[in-house]
Protein backbone atom coordinates (compact mmCIF):
# COMPACT_ATOMS: atom_id res chain seq x y z
CA UNK A 1 0.00 0.00 0.00
CA UNK A 2 0.99 3.48 -0.60
CA UNK A 3 0.61 4.37 3.02
CA UNK A 4 3.23 2.00 3.93
CA UNK A 5 5.67 4.58 3.32
CA UNK A 6 4.65 6.67 6.02
CA UNK A 7 3.84 3.81 8.61
CA UNK A 8 5.70 0.72 8.27
CA UNK A 9 9.14 -0.02 9.46
CA UNK A 10 11.40 1.22 12.17
CA UNK A 11 12.39 4.33 10.54
CA UNK A 12 8.35 5.23 10.23
CA UNK A 13 8.25 6.04 13.82
CA UNK A 14 8.40 9.50 14.14
CA UNK A 15 5.58 9.20 11.28
CA UNK A 16 3.65 6.98 13.75
CA UNK A 17 3.86 9.30 16.43
CA UNK A 18 2.33 12.07 14.51
CA UNK A 19 -0.83 9.59 13.40
CA UNK A 20 -1.22 8.61 16.86
CA UNK A 21 -1.64 12.28 17.92
CA UNK A 22 -4.74 11.75 16.47
CA UNK A 23 -6.24 9.03 18.28
CA UNK A 24 -5.21 6.28 15.88
CA UNK A 25 -4.00 2.89 17.22
CA UNK A 26 -1.66 0.49 15.46
CA UNK A 27 -4.76 -0.98 14.80
CA UNK A 28 -6.07 1.70 12.77
CA UNK A 29 -2.64 2.87 11.31
CA UNK A 30 -2.45 -0.96 9.41
CA UNK A 31 -5.71 -0.32 7.18
CA UNK A 32 -6.13 1.38 4.31
CA UNK A 33 -5.61 4.70 4.49
CA UNK A 34 -8.64 6.60 2.40
CA UNK A 35 -9.15 9.81 2.20
CA UNK A 36 -12.21 11.51 2.09
CA UNK A 37 -12.15 14.81 -0.02
CA UNK A 38 -15.20 16.83 1.05
CA UNK A 39 -16.20 19.58 -0.68
CA UNK A 40 -18.53 20.92 2.24
CA UNK A 41 -19.42 24.53 2.73
CA UNK A 42 -22.52 26.69 3.78
CA UNK A 43 -22.86 29.33 1.18
CA UNK A 44 -23.40 26.38 -1.28
CA UNK A 45 -27.03 25.12 -1.33
CA UNK A 46 -25.45 22.11 -3.07
CA UNK A 47 -22.81 21.48 -0.52
CA UNK A 48 -24.62 22.29 2.70
CA UNK A 49 -25.35 18.79 3.54
CA UNK A 50 -22.25 17.46 2.61
CA UNK A 51 -20.53 16.64 6.05
CA UNK A 52 -23.49 14.47 6.72
CA UNK A 53 -22.82 12.10 3.27
CA UNK A 54 -19.13 12.47 4.57
CA UNK A 55 -19.59 10.76 7.55
CA UNK A 56 -21.97 8.13 5.80
CA UNK A 57 -18.99 7.62 3.75
CA UNK A 58 -16.18 7.47 6.57
CA UNK A 59 -18.78 5.19 8.43
CA UNK A 60 -18.53 2.46 5.30
CA UNK A 61 -14.86 3.01 5.28
CA UNK A 62 -14.59 1.98 9.06
CA UNK A 63 -16.88 -0.84 8.48
CA UNK A 64 -15.20 -2.30 5.44
CA UNK A 65 -11.91 -2.00 7.12
CA UNK A 66 -10.65 0.93 6.28
CA UNK A 67 -9.79 3.96 7.94
CA UNK A 68 -10.79 7.11 6.59
CA UNK A 69 -9.10 10.98 6.75
CA UNK A 70 -11.38 13.85 5.82
CA UNK A 71 -10.00 17.26 4.35
CA UNK A 72 -11.97 19.73 2.42
CA UNK A 73 -11.89 21.81 -1.00
CA UNK A 74 -13.41 24.85 -1.60
CA UNK A 75 -16.44 25.44 -3.66
CA UNK A 76 -17.85 27.84 -6.15
CA UNK A 77 -21.73 28.35 -6.37
CA UNK A 78 -22.19 29.53 -9.89
CA UNK A 79 -25.58 30.83 -9.33
CA UNK A 80 -24.73 33.42 -6.69
CA UNK A 81 -21.65 34.20 -8.32
CA UNK A 82 -23.18 35.13 -11.71
CA UNK A 83 -23.45 38.35 -13.36
CA UNK A 84 -20.70 39.80 -11.80
CA UNK A 85 -16.39 39.62 -11.56
CA UNK A 86 -17.22 36.76 -8.82
CA UNK A 87 -18.13 34.78 -12.70
CA UNK A 88 -14.54 34.94 -13.79
CA UNK A 89 -13.41 32.93 -10.93
CA UNK A 90 -15.58 29.91 -10.78
CA UNK A 91 -14.29 27.74 -14.38
CA UNK A 92 -10.56 28.35 -12.64
CA UNK A 93 -11.45 27.30 -9.58
CA UNK A 94 -11.49 23.40 -11.14
CA UNK A 95 -7.85 23.90 -11.53
CA UNK A 96 -7.31 24.54 -7.43
CA UNK A 97 -9.96 21.91 -6.56
CA UNK A 98 -8.11 19.31 -9.16
CA UNK A 99 -4.72 20.56 -7.83
CA UNK A 100 -5.55 20.40 -3.45
CA UNK A 101 -6.93 16.45 -4.09
CA UNK A 102 -3.35 15.77 -5.74
CA UNK A 103 -1.35 17.64 -2.93
CA UNK A 104 -3.23 16.15 0.16
CA UNK A 105 -3.37 12.44 -1.53
CA UNK A 106 0.23 13.00 -2.33
CA UNK A 107 1.70 14.23 0.69
CA UNK A 108 0.18 11.77 2.57
CA UNK A 109 0.65 8.74 0.39
CA UNK A 110 -3.12 8.38 0.67
CA UNK A 111 -4.36 4.48 -0.89
CA UNK A 112 -8.03 5.32 -2.13
CA UNK A 113 -10.25 8.10 -2.59
CA UNK A 114 -13.55 8.97 -1.90
CA UNK A 115 -14.89 12.30 -3.78
CA UNK A 116 -17.93 13.51 -2.08
CA UNK A 117 -18.86 16.61 -4.61
CA UNK A 118 -21.92 18.23 -6.49
CA UNK A 119 -21.58 21.04 -8.10
CA UNK A 120 -20.10 22.22 -11.90
CA UNK A 121 -16.45 22.49 -11.57
CA UNK A 122 -16.23 20.63 -8.35
CA UNK A 123 -17.55 17.02 -9.55
CA UNK A 124 -15.19 17.32 -12.69
CA UNK A 125 -11.90 19.21 -10.49
CA UNK A 126 -11.96 16.45 -8.22
CA UNK A 127 -12.33 13.82 -11.28
CA UNK A 128 -9.71 15.44 -12.89
CA UNK A 129 -7.44 14.92 -9.81
CA UNK A 130 -8.71 11.51 -9.41
CA UNK A 131 -7.21 10.48 -12.80
CA UNK A 132 -3.79 12.12 -12.42
CA UNK A 133 -3.25 10.25 -9.51
CA UNK A 134 -4.73 7.29 -10.37
CA UNK A 135 -5.27 5.60 -6.95
CA UNK A 136 -8.55 3.94 -6.30
CA UNK A 137 -11.08 6.54 -6.21
CA UNK A 138 -14.50 6.83 -6.59
CA UNK A 139 -16.96 9.74 -6.96
CA UNK A 140 -20.42 10.26 -4.46
CA UNK A 141 -22.37 13.11 -5.79
CA UNK A 142 -24.34 14.82 -3.23
CA UNK A 143 -27.78 14.65 -5.47
CA UNK A 144 -29.85 17.47 -6.75
CA UNK A 145 -32.38 19.28 -5.00
CA UNK A 146 -36.07 18.59 -4.74
CA UNK A 147 -38.70 21.48 -6.92
CA UNK A 148 -40.13 23.91 -5.35
CA UNK A 149 -43.87 24.59 -6.00
CA UNK A 150 -45.66 28.32 -6.78
CA UNK A 151 -49.49 28.20 -7.86
CA UNK A 152 -49.39 24.36 -8.54
CA UNK A 153 -46.38 24.81 -11.33
CA UNK A 154 -43.37 23.04 -10.75
CA UNK A 155 -40.25 25.52 -10.20
CA UNK A 156 -36.32 25.83 -9.53
CA UNK A 157 -33.38 28.51 -9.69
CA UNK A 158 -34.04 28.99 -13.75
CA UNK A 159 -37.27 30.24 -12.98
CA UNK A 160 -36.18 32.97 -10.89
CA UNK A 161 -33.68 35.00 -13.38
CA UNK A 162 -36.08 34.45 -16.00
CA UNK A 163 -38.31 35.93 -13.91
CA UNK A 164 -36.49 38.41 -13.37
CA UNK A 165 -36.66 39.20 -17.13
CA UNK A 166 -40.40 38.79 -17.17
CA UNK A 167 -40.17 41.84 -14.44
CA UNK A 168 -37.87 44.07 -16.62
CA UNK A 169 -40.67 43.55 -19.17
CA UNK A 170 -43.10 44.37 -17.64
CA UNK A 171 -45.08 41.22 -17.04
CA UNK A 172 -44.18 40.18 -13.34
CA UNK A 173 -44.41 42.77 -10.82
CA UNK A 174 -42.35 42.96 -7.97
CA UNK A 175 -44.67 40.91 -5.86
CA UNK A 176 -44.75 38.15 -8.35
CA UNK A 177 -41.03 37.82 -8.13
CA UNK A 178 -40.37 38.03 -4.49
CA UNK A 179 -42.85 35.45 -4.36
CA UNK A 180 -41.10 33.23 -6.83
CA UNK A 181 -38.24 34.21 -5.22
CA UNK A 182 -39.42 32.77 -2.06
CA UNK A 183 -40.67 29.45 -3.81
CA UNK A 184 -37.98 28.36 -6.00
CA UNK A 185 -34.70 26.57 -3.76
CA UNK A 186 -36.49 24.44 -1.11
CA UNK A 187 -33.93 23.19 0.47
CA UNK A 188 -30.12 21.51 -0.12
CA UNK A 189 -29.03 19.96 -3.48
CA UNK A 190 -27.79 20.70 -6.52
CA UNK A 191 -30.47 23.27 -8.79
CA UNK A 192 -33.14 20.60 -9.66
CA UNK A 193 -32.70 20.41 -13.75
CA UNK A 194 -30.51 19.27 -16.19
CA UNK A 195 -27.90 22.27 -15.46
CA UNK A 196 -24.27 21.63 -15.20
CA UNK A 197 -23.96 20.24 -11.69
CA UNK A 198 -26.47 17.45 -12.40
CA UNK A 199 -25.33 17.02 -15.62
CA UNK A 200 -21.82 16.27 -14.94
CA UNK A 201 -23.44 14.13 -11.93
CA UNK A 202 -25.02 12.00 -14.97
CA UNK A 203 -22.14 11.96 -16.81
CA UNK A 204 -20.11 10.66 -13.45
CA UNK A 205 -22.41 7.84 -13.16
CA UNK A 206 -22.00 6.71 -16.93
CA UNK A 207 -18.28 7.19 -16.78
CA UNK A 208 -18.46 4.35 -14.11
CA UNK A 209 -17.01 6.48 -11.35
CA UNK A 210 -19.73 6.54 -8.74
CA UNK A 211 -22.24 3.92 -7.70
CA UNK A 212 -25.40 3.49 -9.47
CA UNK A 213 -28.14 5.92 -9.31
CA UNK A 214 -25.99 7.94 -7.17
CA UNK A 215 -26.64 10.67 -9.73
CA UNK A 216 -30.12 11.30 -9.32
CA UNK A 217 -31.15 10.04 -5.95
CA UNK A 218 -32.05 13.33 -3.94
CA UNK A 219 -29.59 15.48 -1.93
CA UNK A 220 -31.85 15.03 1.43
CA UNK A 221 -32.90 11.35 0.98
CA UNK A 222 -32.62 8.46 2.99
CA UNK A 223 -30.85 6.61 -0.53
CA UNK A 224 -28.50 9.20 -0.87
CA UNK A 225 -26.89 8.43 2.58
CA UNK A 226 -27.43 4.53 1.95
CA UNK A 227 -25.41 4.79 -1.31
CA UNK A 228 -22.61 6.80 0.28
CA UNK A 229 -22.00 4.41 3.18
CA UNK A 230 -21.84 1.78 0.14
CA UNK A 231 -19.09 4.06 -1.44
CA UNK A 232 -17.01 4.05 1.55
CA UNK A 233 -17.22 0.56 1.87
CA UNK A 234 -16.62 -0.01 -2.06
CA UNK A 235 -13.08 2.23 -1.92
CA UNK A 236 -11.39 -0.07 0.42
CA UNK A 237 -12.35 -3.11 -2.03
CA UNK A 238 -11.12 -0.98 -5.05
CA UNK A 239 -8.24 -0.27 -2.94
CA UNK A 240 -7.61 -3.81 -1.34
CA UNK A 241 -8.06 -5.32 -5.23
CA UNK A 242 -5.85 -2.26 -6.35
CA UNK A 243 -8.60 -0.79 -9.35
CA UNK A 244 -7.37 2.05 -10.63
CA UNK A 245 -9.05 5.06 -12.38
CA UNK A 246 -6.84 4.14 -15.70
CA UNK A 247 -8.42 0.90 -15.57
CA UNK A 248 -11.79 2.76 -15.82
CA UNK A 249 -11.64 6.23 -16.97
CA UNK A 250 -11.27 4.72 -20.77
CA UNK A 251 -11.89 6.02 -24.34
CA UNK A 252 -14.99 3.45 -24.31
CA UNK A 253 -16.46 4.84 -20.79
CA UNK A 254 -15.55 8.29 -22.16
CA UNK A 255 -17.47 7.66 -25.19
CA UNK A 256 -20.30 6.43 -22.88
CA UNK A 257 -20.31 9.21 -21.05
CA UNK A 258 -21.04 11.34 -23.60
CA UNK A 259 -24.02 9.60 -25.25
CA UNK A 260 -25.68 9.25 -21.99
CA UNK A 261 -25.28 13.63 -21.78
CA UNK A 262 -26.64 13.59 -25.43
CA UNK A 263 -29.72 11.47 -24.30
CA UNK A 264 -29.91 13.64 -21.25
CA UNK A 265 -29.66 17.03 -23.06
CA UNK A 266 -27.03 18.04 -20.65
CA UNK A 267 -25.02 21.27 -20.27
CA UNK A 268 -22.64 22.50 -22.72
CA UNK A 269 -20.00 23.08 -20.02
CA UNK A 270 -19.26 19.17 -19.93
CA UNK A 271 -17.57 19.52 -23.44
CA UNK A 272 -15.33 21.52 -21.07
CA UNK A 273 -14.96 19.33 -18.47
CA UNK A 274 -14.89 15.80 -20.28
CA UNK A 275 -12.16 16.82 -22.12
CA UNK A 276 -10.23 18.03 -18.98
CA UNK A 277 -10.92 15.09 -17.73
CA UNK A 278 -9.91 12.53 -20.26
CA UNK A 279 -7.20 14.65 -20.94
CA UNK A 280 -5.80 14.15 -17.27
CA UNK A 281 -6.44 10.54 -17.66
CA UNK A 282 -4.36 10.46 -20.60
CA UNK A 283 -7.58 9.58 -23.35
CA UNK A 284 -7.40 11.87 -27.05
CA UNK A 285 -11.11 13.09 -27.37
CA UNK A 286 -11.12 15.93 -29.73
CA UNK A 287 -14.17 17.77 -30.65
CA UNK A 288 -15.60 16.14 -33.25
CA UNK A 289 -15.93 13.16 -31.17
CA UNK A 290 -18.90 15.27 -28.99
CA UNK A 291 -20.61 15.85 -32.72
CA UNK A 292 -20.21 12.47 -33.99
CA UNK A 293 -21.74 10.70 -31.27
CA UNK A 294 -24.50 13.46 -30.86
CA UNK A 295 -25.47 12.88 -34.12
CA UNK A 296 -26.20 8.91 -33.71
CA UNK A 297 -27.18 9.36 -30.06
CA UNK A 298 -31.02 10.17 -29.81
CA UNK A 299 -32.08 12.86 -27.08
CA UNK A 300 -34.28 10.70 -24.72
CA UNK A 301 -35.03 12.52 -21.81
CA UNK A 302 -36.71 16.19 -22.06
CA UNK A 303 -35.78 17.67 -18.62
CA UNK A 304 -35.74 21.32 -17.20
CA UNK A 305 -34.47 23.64 -18.54
CA UNK A 306 -35.57 22.52 -22.20
CA UNK A 307 -38.70 20.41 -20.82
CA UNK A 308 -41.07 19.44 -18.38
CA UNK A 309 -39.09 16.99 -16.24
CA UNK A 310 -36.44 17.48 -12.81
CA UNK A 311 -33.87 15.65 -11.51
CA UNK A 312 -36.95 13.50 -8.74
CA UNK A 313 -39.10 12.58 -12.33
CA UNK A 314 -35.61 10.81 -13.72
CA UNK A 315 -34.51 9.10 -10.34
CA UNK A 316 -38.04 7.93 -10.14
CA UNK A 317 -38.23 7.08 -13.25
CA UNK A 318 -35.12 4.33 -13.53
CA UNK A 319 -32.37 6.82 -12.68
CA UNK A 320 -28.91 6.82 -14.86
CA UNK A 321 -29.31 2.73 -15.34
CA UNK A 322 -32.83 2.57 -16.95
CA UNK A 323 -31.14 5.60 -19.39
CA UNK A 324 -27.73 3.25 -20.41
CA UNK A 325 -30.64 0.10 -20.16
CA UNK A 326 -32.45 1.99 -22.97
CA UNK A 327 -29.23 3.15 -25.01
CA UNK A 328 -27.81 -0.17 -24.65
CA UNK A 329 -27.19 -1.21 -28.31
CA UNK A 330 -25.64 2.00 -28.64
CA UNK A 331 -22.93 1.49 -25.67
CA UNK A 332 -19.89 -0.12 -24.82
CA UNK A 333 -21.54 -2.49 -21.58
CA UNK A 334 -17.59 -4.29 -21.32
CA UNK A 335 -16.62 -0.80 -19.68
CA UNK A 336 -15.36 -1.29 -16.02
CA UNK A 337 -17.03 0.55 -13.49
CA UNK A 338 -16.39 1.48 -9.64
CA UNK A 339 -18.26 -1.59 -9.17
CA UNK A 340 -15.78 -3.76 -10.15
CA UNK A 341 -18.38 -5.07 -12.60
CA UNK A 342 -19.02 -3.97 -16.01
CA UNK A 343 -21.86 -2.07 -17.32
CA UNK A 344 -23.92 -4.54 -18.80
CA UNK A 345 -23.78 -6.24 -15.49
CA UNK A 346 -24.77 -2.79 -13.43
CA UNK A 347 -27.58 -2.20 -15.78
CA UNK A 348 -29.27 -5.75 -16.34
CA UNK A 349 -32.30 -5.30 -13.90
CA UNK A 350 -32.87 -1.84 -14.58
CA UNK A 351 -35.84 -0.90 -16.26
CA UNK A 352 -37.40 2.45 -17.44
CA UNK A 353 -40.58 3.50 -15.13
CA UNK A 354 -41.93 6.53 -16.74
CA UNK A 355 -41.38 6.33 -20.62
CA UNK A 356 -42.39 9.76 -20.71
CA UNK A 357 -39.71 10.73 -18.63
CA UNK A 358 -37.15 7.88 -20.52
CA UNK A 359 -38.53 8.10 -23.68
CA UNK A 360 -37.56 4.84 -25.85
CA UNK A 361 -34.94 4.70 -29.34
CA UNK A 362 -37.80 4.02 -30.68
CA UNK A 363 -39.81 7.66 -29.76
CA UNK A 364 -37.42 10.05 -28.59
CA UNK A 365 -37.72 13.59 -27.61
CA UNK A 366 -34.69 14.34 -30.98
CA UNK A 367 -33.45 12.30 -33.23
CA UNK A 368 -30.01 13.42 -32.32
CA UNK A 369 -28.68 13.87 -29.36
CA UNK A 370 -28.91 17.51 -26.51
CA UNK A 371 -25.33 19.16 -28.20
CA UNK A 372 -23.67 20.13 -31.56
CA UNK A 373 -20.56 21.73 -32.57
CA UNK A 374 -20.72 24.22 -35.00
CA UNK A 375 -17.96 25.75 -36.96
CA UNK A 376 -17.35 28.24 -39.35
CA UNK A 377 -15.58 31.56 -40.27
CA UNK A 378 -16.60 33.09 -36.79
CA UNK A 379 -15.66 30.03 -35.13
CA UNK A 380 -12.76 27.63 -37.64
CA UNK A 381 -11.91 25.96 -34.13
CA UNK A 382 -15.75 25.38 -33.26
CA UNK A 383 -18.15 26.27 -31.05
CA UNK A 384 -21.07 24.87 -29.22
CA UNK A 385 -24.65 24.78 -28.65
CA UNK A 386 -27.28 22.93 -26.78
CA UNK A 387 -29.77 21.74 -29.18
CA UNK A 388 -32.28 20.43 -26.72
CA UNK A 389 -32.98 23.90 -25.56
CA UNK A 390 -33.46 25.64 -28.85
CA UNK A 391 -37.45 25.18 -30.61
CA UNK A 392 -37.32 24.12 -33.99
CA UNK A 393 -38.03 27.88 -35.81
CA UNK A 394 -34.71 28.66 -34.42
CA UNK A 395 -32.53 25.73 -36.15
CA UNK A 396 -31.82 27.97 -38.77
CA UNK A 397 -31.56 32.16 -37.82
CA UNK A 398 -29.70 34.82 -40.04
CA UNK A 399 -29.84 38.22 -38.08
CA UNK A 400 -28.22 41.64 -37.53
CA UNK A 401 -25.50 41.70 -35.05
CA UNK A 402 -25.43 43.26 -32.23
CA UNK A 403 -22.22 43.37 -30.53
CA UNK A 404 -21.22 43.67 -27.10
CA UNK A 405 -17.40 43.65 -25.62
CA UNK A 406 -18.90 42.59 -21.87
CA UNK A 407 -21.25 40.40 -20.49
CA UNK A 408 -22.12 43.65 -18.39
CA UNK A 409 -22.69 46.10 -21.23
CA UNK A 410 -24.73 43.29 -23.24
CA UNK A 411 -27.12 42.94 -19.95
CA UNK A 412 -27.80 46.87 -19.64
CA UNK A 413 -28.72 46.83 -22.96
CA UNK A 414 -30.97 44.09 -23.18
CA UNK A 415 -32.59 45.55 -19.91
CA UNK A 416 -33.15 48.43 -22.17
CA UNK A 417 -34.86 47.24 -24.74
CA UNK A 418 -32.81 47.57 -27.00
CA UNK A 419 -32.15 44.13 -28.62
CA UNK A 420 -34.78 43.09 -31.41
CA UNK A 421 -36.53 40.54 -32.78
CA UNK A 422 -34.24 38.73 -35.60
CA UNK A 423 -30.91 40.34 -33.66
CA UNK A 424 -27.98 38.35 -32.92
CA UNK A 425 -26.54 39.44 -30.00
CA UNK A 426 -22.48 39.07 -29.82
CA UNK A 427 -21.34 39.02 -26.55
CA UNK A 428 -17.08 38.50 -27.04
CA UNK A 429 -13.90 39.06 -24.67
CA UNK A 430 -15.57 37.10 -22.27
CA UNK A 431 -13.83 33.86 -23.02
CA UNK A 432 -10.70 32.06 -20.76
CA UNK A 433 -8.33 34.43 -21.72
CA UNK A 434 -10.46 37.37 -22.14
CA UNK A 435 -12.85 36.98 -19.25
CA UNK A 436 -10.70 36.00 -18.14
CA UNK A 437 -12.02 32.55 -16.55
CA UNK A 438 -14.77 32.20 -19.51
CA UNK A 439 -17.72 33.17 -17.18
CA UNK A 440 -21.12 31.97 -17.63
CA UNK A 441 -23.84 33.96 -19.15
CA UNK A 442 -26.97 32.99 -17.64
CA UNK A 443 -28.16 36.81 -16.81
CA UNK A 444 -27.88 37.90 -20.31
CA UNK A 445 -29.83 34.67 -21.62
CA UNK A 446 -32.09 34.26 -18.80
CA UNK A 447 -33.24 37.95 -19.33
CA UNK A 448 -33.61 37.29 -22.95
CA UNK A 449 -35.96 34.11 -22.66
CA UNK A 450 -38.06 36.17 -19.76
CA UNK A 451 -38.77 38.68 -22.42
CA UNK A 452 -40.14 36.57 -24.40
CA UNK A 453 -37.27 37.02 -27.60
CA UNK A 454 -35.70 33.76 -27.28
CA UNK A 455 -37.99 32.89 -30.35
CA UNK A 456 -36.58 35.00 -32.66
CA UNK A 457 -33.16 36.48 -30.60
CA UNK A 458 -29.87 34.79 -31.11
CA UNK A 459 -26.92 34.93 -28.46
CA UNK A 460 -23.24 33.83 -29.62
CA UNK A 461 -20.25 34.35 -27.29
CA UNK A 462 -16.68 32.71 -26.74
CA UNK A 463 -17.41 32.83 -23.15
CA UNK A 464 -19.51 29.97 -21.89
CA UNK A 465 -23.45 29.19 -20.58
CA UNK A 466 -24.97 28.13 -17.93
CA UNK A 467 -26.77 24.56 -17.76
CA UNK A 468 -29.83 26.11 -16.81
CA UNK A 469 -29.48 28.76 -20.34
CA UNK A 470 -31.99 27.95 -23.09
CA UNK A 471 -32.76 29.04 -26.60
CA UNK A 472 -30.50 29.51 -29.75
CA UNK A 473 -27.27 30.36 -27.70
CA UNK A 474 -24.10 29.27 -28.76
CA UNK A 475 -21.21 29.65 -26.88
CA UNK A 476 -17.29 27.98 -26.49
CA UNK A 477 -16.50 30.35 -29.73
CA UNK A 478 -13.02 29.57 -30.80
CA UNK A 479 -10.31 30.80 -31.01
CA UNK A 480 -11.75 33.45 -28.86
CA UNK A 481 -11.64 37.45 -29.07
CA UNK A 482 -8.83 38.14 -26.95
CA UNK A 483 -6.59 35.82 -29.05
CA UNK A 484 -7.56 37.35 -32.42
CA UNK A 485 -10.02 35.16 -33.20
CA UNK A 486 -12.53 36.49 -36.08
CA UNK A 487 -15.25 37.22 -33.43
CA UNK A 488 -13.05 39.84 -32.17
CA UNK A 489 -13.73 42.05 -35.98
CA UNK A 490 -18.07 41.52 -35.73
CA UNK A 491 -19.43 44.20 -36.36
CA UNK A 492 -23.32 46.01 -35.34
CA UNK A 493 -24.79 45.14 -38.66
CA UNK A 494 -23.35 42.44 -39.85
CA UNK A 495 -25.26 39.52 -40.94
CA UNK A 496 -24.81 36.24 -38.91
CA UNK A 497 -26.11 33.41 -40.23
CA UNK A 498 -26.91 29.89 -37.78
CA UNK A 499 -27.47 26.53 -39.05
CA UNK A 500 -27.56 24.54 -36.22
CA UNK A 501 -29.03 21.08 -38.36
CA UNK A 502 -25.44 21.45 -40.91
CA UNK A 503 -23.45 22.69 -37.92
CA UNK A 504 -22.62 26.37 -39.29
CA UNK A 505 -21.88 29.41 -37.73
CA UNK A 506 -20.70 32.25 -40.17
CA UNK A 507 -20.85 36.23 -40.51
CA UNK A 508 -21.96 37.38 -44.03
CA UNK A 509 -18.91 38.68 -44.92
CA UNK A 510 -15.55 37.94 -47.60
CA UNK A 511 -12.75 36.36 -46.56
CA UNK A 512 -10.97 39.37 -48.07
CA UNK A 513 -12.92 41.52 -45.81
CA UNK A 514 -11.95 39.10 -42.97
CA UNK A 515 -8.26 39.29 -43.50
CA UNK A 516 -8.51 42.94 -43.92
CA UNK A 517 -10.40 43.43 -40.20
CA UNK A 518 -8.02 40.95 -38.76
CA UNK A 519 -4.72 42.59 -39.85
CA UNK A 520 -6.45 45.86 -38.22
CA UNK A 521 -7.26 44.00 -35.10
CA UNK A 522 -5.68 45.05 -31.97
CA UNK A 523 -5.99 43.38 -28.38
CA UNK A 524 -7.61 44.81 -25.60
CA UNK A 525 -5.58 45.32 -21.98
CA UNK A 526 -6.14 42.62 -19.92
CA UNK A 527 -9.26 43.67 -17.35
CA UNK A 528 -7.64 42.13 -14.98
CA UNK A 529 -4.09 42.85 -14.06
CA UNK A 530 -2.98 41.05 -10.34
CA UNK A 531 -4.21 37.92 -8.26
CA UNK A 532 -5.26 34.23 -9.43
CA UNK A 533 -6.60 35.20 -12.68
CA UNK A 534 -3.83 36.62 -14.08
CA UNK A 535 -2.61 33.61 -14.67
CA UNK A 536 -5.36 33.08 -17.45
CA UNK A 537 -5.55 36.90 -19.04
CA UNK A 538 -3.33 37.03 -21.93
CA UNK A 539 0.34 38.31 -21.53
CA UNK A 540 1.96 41.61 -23.62
CA UNK A 541 3.81 39.16 -25.86
CA UNK A 542 0.40 37.18 -26.80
Amino acid sequence: MRSDMIKKGIEKTPHRALLKALGLTDKDIAKPFIGVANSYTNIVPGHIHLNQIADAVKAGVTAAGGTPFEFNTIAVCDGIAMGHEGMRYSLPSRELIADSVEVMAQAHRLDGLVLVTNCDKITPGMLMAAARLDIPAIAVTGGPMASGWLDGKKIGYASVPEGLGKHFAGKMSSEELSRLENAACPGCGSCNGMFTANTMACVTEALGMSLPYCATALANSVAKLRIAKETGEQIVKLTCNDVKPSAIMKKEAFENAIAVDMALGGSTNTVLHVSAIAQEAGVTLPLKVFDEIGRRIPHLCSMIPSGPYAMEDLHAAGGIPAVMKELSPLLNLNALSVTGKPVGENIADAKVLDANVIRSLTNPVHKEGGIAILTGNIAPKGAVVKTAAVSPNMLRHSGPAKVFDSETEAVASIRKREIQPGDVVVIRYEGPKGGPGMPEMLIPTATIAGMGLSESVALITDGRFSGATRGPCIGHVAPEAAEGGPIAIIKNGDTITIDIPNRVLKVELTEQEIKKRLEAWKPKPPRITKGYLTRYSPTPTE
